[in-house]
């Protein structure tokens, strides 16, 4: 089976190009309960798109027989280069941040109307913790984050169950609560809406 140089090219730069946006974006993914955050996403993006670029040589298309004239083929190398290069950054990156700030991912209940869950992300780093919600509808994907809080001393409430999450017809409410040692300083409440 043989596809056409503008099929497999674009399948091979969108694949590249959602990779590199899923790595420097604040987007994440529940599936079955576990969280995977935009630099995973990334990272398993990254790898499709590779092994699709090796899969789609393998099948008797060269990388360099596009059709186009050898200026357009070079720079459509260093732009697939360059994505590859942002992908790979954006995914270390995310991956660092994480691993330094020692994040944890929590999955809230009870759920809302229509399957909404929250997911929390908290982290610390010297003193400052920090925390931001996401309403994950029921495609498993978040899109941004819809709140976030910095509390005192590296607490974080999330974790220690210091929180209140009310579900009203159409959204939801997280409230974060510190405590007298540990206060919230910045934030302290999420609205959720998974866009019902």
């Amino acid at each position: 089976m043989r596809l056409s140089p503008a099929v497999s090219s674009a399948a091979g730069v969108g694949s590249l190009v959602l990779a590199a946006v899923a790595s420097w974006s604040s987007l994440l993914l529940v599936v079955r309960g576990r969280v995977v955050p935009g630099w995973g996403m990334s990272a398993a993006l990254l790898v499709l798109s590779l092994v699709l670029r090796w899969v789609l040589t393998r099948v008797g298309r060269p990388v360099a027989a596009t059709g186009l004239p050898r200026k357009r083929a070079m720079w459509a190398r260093l732009g697939k280069s360059l994505l590859i290069v942002t992908a790979v950054l954006g995914t270390v990156w995310g991956a660092v941040d994480d691993l330094i700030s020692d994040a944890e991912y929590y999955v809230l209940s009870p759920a809302g109307p229509e399957g909404c869950t929250v997911v929390v992300r908290e982290t610390s780093f010297l003193v400052i913790g920090n925390g931001e919600a996401y309403a994950v509808g029921r495609s498993g994907l978040a899109l941004g984050a819809s709140g976030s809080w910095t509390v005192d001393d590296g607490y974080r409430p999330v974790g220690a169950g210091t929180y209140e999450l009310d579900w009203g017809r159409d959204r939801g409410l997280l409230r974060i609560s510190g405590t007298s040692t540990d206060p919230v300083l910045y934030g302290g409440s999420a609205d959720i809406d998974c866009g019902w």
